[in-house]
């Protein structure tokens, strides 16, 4: 069936010395995978590599078969051009984590429109806007909210929270726990949104440590989940 949809891409791999294999969430039908045959090679083509960078904004014209195997894409056009989000080296680190930490995390193969306009906002947000160092770190935790696993404020000032459990308990459990200094900066960013981003000020060891036990959040709960790769240049660029 030939569809036209939104598209957030990714990742993208060579395949073979000519093609793409490109993996996109669609405003239409969750996670798809496409084989781009021959874009590495055809200059003339109206489908070139230059679309299918991490975090493209797209409009494409796709044929969806929807049998499990790789779809193909007639057409794309650049639904929403980035200003800055790839040509600012430090947003370009943020946009690489932020890319392979949603492949790592969104498994959905069906429509999920609130999941989809979250991420259209949150990166048309990021690339109109200086970059805050905490950026990563809100969008990850609400993006907890569209996954599944927000954690559960009801009870935010007790003095621990389960990660497992996904909530604030009054006494150590045997589940991994945040407490202490962690556990204050982790509150910060409850119930907060990106315009309130400034007024979260934390240290660079702070930062790194919320950061490690919002990864540790994730794979705990989500099924398969892989540390990310691009999270060492990460941390070098915000040390």
């Amino acid at each position: 069936m030939q569809i036209t949809t939104k598209a957030i891409v990714l990742s993208s791999i060579k395949y073979g010395d000519t093609s793409l294999i490109v993996r996109a969430f669609t405003q239409s039908d969750g996670l798809k995978s496409y084989l781009l045959k021959g874009v590495l090679s055809s200059k003339k083509a109206k489908v070139r590599p230059a679309y299918f960078l991490p975090l493209m904004q797209l409009e494409i014209v796709a044929n969806h078969k929807n049998k499990g195997t790789l779809e193909s894409i007639q057409d794309v056009k650049v639904a929403m051009p980035y200003q800055t989000m790839h040509t600012d080296v430090v947003k370009n680190s943020v946009v690489l984590f932020l890319a392979e930490m949603l492949g790592n995390s969104i498994q959905e193969q069906e429509q999920d429109e609130g999941l989809f306009n979250y991420l259209e906002y949150a990166f048309q947000w990021m690339d109109v806007h200086k970059l805050s160092p905490n950026f990563h770190i809100l969008f990850l935790l609400n993006l907890t909210k569209y996954l599944g696993f927000y954690p559960d404020t009801s009870f935010k000032n007790l003095p621990f929270f389960d990660l497992l459990e996904g909530s604030f308990c009054k006494t150590p459990t045997l589940n991994p726990l945040i407490q202490n200094e962690n556990l204050d900066n982790f509150r910060e960013f409850l119930g907060t949104d990106f315009e309130a981003l400034e007024t979260i000020q934390l240290t660079k060891s702070n930062r790194r440590e919320l950061l490690k036990t919002v990864i540790q959040y994730f794979r705990f709960h989500v099924h398969g989940f892989r540390e990310p790769k691009s999270l060492a240049v990460l941390n070098a660029v915000f040390t």
